[in-house]
């Protein structure tokens, strides 16, 4: 199991430049674009530094850093825009922790073992 949470992407204001983690690069192309333009558009709004990180659980967080000297930078916006993006891409979201569960994780979600175990009987 990791021992830290996990980048699967993230943008900066500062060096205007999207990353994606290369480890996730199975994901289809339209959730990475999605994901590029989330991250893009939400530091062209509130400024700073976005990453979307997989704790050990396997839930995404979305993460945010702003340089001290960062007078741009809206942290009420930020914490706003959070909770919009979690609302507005709740089933991309869910998805992502899925996938992260299953293929990283190695965890069998429950609706499948009860498939399993519903077929052996």
């Amino acid at each position: 199991m990791y021992q830290e949470n996990i980048v699967l992407c993230g943008a900066s204001a500062y060096e205007q430049k999207y990353y994606f983690n290369q480890d996730f690069n199975s994901l289809p192309d339209h959730v990475k674009q999605e994901l590029q333009i989330m991250c893009v558009l939400f530091t062209e709004d509130v400024g700073g530094v976005l990453t979307l990180e997989f704790d050990e659980d396997g839930r995404l967080q979305f993460k945010t850093e702003a340089l001290e000297a960062d007078a741009c930078f809206d942290e009420i916006g930020s914490a706003l825009k959070i909770k919009q993006l979690q609302t507005e891409k709740r089933d991309l979201l869910e998805s992502l922790e899925m996938y992260y569960k299953v293929f990283f994780l190695g965890d069998i979600p429950e609706e499948e073992l009860k498939k399993k175990a519903d077929g052996e009987e």
